[in-house]
């Protein structure tokens, strides 16, 4: 059996010193480099800076075509708002009528109920009924139309 322990590997960290020289050896190149990129993107900057108003008015009027866009054709827009309402007036007329056959259906029930005279006419009518005594003429119903012979007709 093997007790040995062991350690992991202690690794000493530099100093501040130490890193400071570093940085201090580093930072010619360092500089160097970013003077190099900034003289490549530095007419980039320059140009932007010249056109911001411009730039500024075409974004301005991007957020309004956008605005008036989402306004008119979105989905709580004009289009669908007009749309919703015309539906909502039709509907309404609908309903009007409806509760209109719905009252006249009532006070059609109400008298077959109660109003006599219209008990009679309906028994009569529908049912064929009569008085003691009278006589009822029953017209004979139409023939049916003959289907044609060829079927040059059904086309």
């Amino acid at each position: 059996m093997d007790f040995r322990v062991v350690f992991p590997k202690i690794r000493v960290r530099s100093t501040t010193t130490v890193k400071l020289q570093l940085l201090a050896r580093h930072a010619e190149h360092v500089e160097a480099r970013t003077n190099r990129i900034w003289r490549r993107i530095e007419p980039f900057f320059r140009q932007l800076f010249r056109l911001r108003t411009r730039l500024a008015t075409v974004g301005v009027a991007l957020v309004a075509v956008w605005l008036f866009v989402h306004v008119v054709f979105g989905a709580n827009g004009m289009v669908v708002y007009r749309s919703k309402r015309a539906e909502y007036q039709r509907l309404e007329k609908e309903i009007d009528q409806l509760k209109n056959e719905n009252e006249d259906g009532s006070r059609q029930v109400n008298q077959l109920k109660t109003d006599p005279r219209r008990i009679e006419r309906e028994a009569r009518e529908q049912f064929h009924y009569a008085r003691p005594g009278e006589l009822i003429y029953v017209a004979p119903e139409a023939p049916a139309a003959a289907p044609p012979k060829n079927r040059s007709v059904a086309k």
